[in-house]
């Protein structure tokens, strides 16, 4: 078993990465059903919160069904920083995640998310004082440092679990290299063999296939793996790198009836939580994702796109079931989706 403070995991957990305009609810409830052990929220303004935004708050929205899930906040202000972990506390989530992670220059560049990289006391007194506002087990996500000159990650482990941490989630690149270029997972497995870390450690980026996460789970050992963007329309990863690392064996692609189903549960719970028109909106991308593979399936999705009622698409989501009955399903590569822009961290 993995332990995050009270918070019992199985060994070896699967978390679900906090991803901007991914991760809401309807995508987390997929995810945990399809195998997903720990989930978070898309990561929400520190100062968005306590001025009180509709769409901050609206982030806070957690169900039993998705437990354990924690909330990410991010923000370079130690008072605001303290203020939010307060009121995401009452919620009642399960931990509270800070982010310094995110790369992105509106983020970055305003001091908060990766920004905070560049100045490690600071990023050590936003972690204390959200430690000391809250009862909530505190856990960090962040990356390998600012660049190449500071990966200075090893410093930042160590320093983050003195000042109260319960677990560290840590992306392999580092801000500068946003998503470019491979994640190294030599230096998060050197934090893991620490003796001074005693905490669980997770490793974040281009986990794609259930072969990939067996060989670096076996190589490097760190406790677990969060997985952000080989989520995205292929939320059976989770289930995959289950059994294969049960039985060495590929599980078997998901088949065109269970793609379909899943999208209209998605689809059904975006609607639920949204409302009619945001919800049906939010999934217009998504239909290709759940879809990649069956041959001349674009015909179907240019339609989805265009529907403007749940029964209307899931109407033309049967045709496309229709059509493809019998049709063999084989596993495509994982697309690691090039996602700077909506900052998945």
């Amino acid at each position: 078993m993995v332990k995050i403070d009270d918070i019992l995991l199985p060994d070896f957990p699967l978390l679900l990465a906090p991803m901007e305009d991914v991760s809401d609810p309807p995508f987390r409830s997929v995810c945990k059903k399809l195998g997903a052990d720990l989930l978070y929220t898309e990561f929400i303004s520190s100062e968005g919160l306590i001025r009180d935004v509709a769409a901050c708050k609206k982030k806070l929205d957690i169900f039993d069904e998705e437990r354990p899930v924690g909330i990410q906040i991010f923000g370079g202000d130690e008072t605001s920083l303290s203020m939010a972990s307060a009121i995401a506390e009452i919620v009642h989530p399960d931990l509270l995640d800070i982010n310094f992670g995110c790369p992105v220059k509106n983020v970055a560049g305003r001091g908060a998310g990766a920004g905070v990289l560049k100045d490690i006391d600071l990023m050590i007194r936003l972690t204390s004082a959200c430690v000391r506002s809250t009862r909530l087990p505190v856990t960090v996500k962040t990356r390998l440092g600012w660049d190449d000159s500071s990966r200075n990650i090893m410093e930042v482990a160590e320093r983050l679990q003195d000042a109260g941490i319960k677990a560290l989630s840590i992306h392999g690149r580092t801000r500068c290299q946003m998503y470019k270029g491979t994640a190294d997972w030599q230096l998060i497995g050197e934090v893991k063999n620490n003796p001074r870390i005693r905490i669980p450690v997770f490793w974040n980026g281009d986990i794609d296939s259930p072969q990939k996460a067996l060989e670096y789970k076996n190589k490097y050992g760190v406790d677990g793996i969060m997985i952000g963007r080989a989520a995205i329309g292929h939320p059976w990863i989770f289930r995959e790198i289950k059994h294969f690392i049960e039985t060495g064996e590929p599980a078997p692609p998901p088949t065109v009836q269970e793609r379909v189903a899943v999208c209209k549960e998605h689809l059904s719970r975006s609607i639920h939580w949204k409302g009619k028109d945001k919800g049906m909106y939010a999934m217009r991308g998504k239909y290709a994702g759940y879809l990649r593979g069956l041959p001349g399936i674009s015909a179907f999705t240019k339609r989805l796109t265009l529907l403007t009622s749940f029964d209307e698409i899931a109407s033309v989501l049967d045709e496309a079931l229709a059509f493809y009955k019998g049709y063999e399903v084989v596993r495509q590569p994982i697309e690691l989706v090039n996602y700077h822009e909506k900052c998945a961290v």
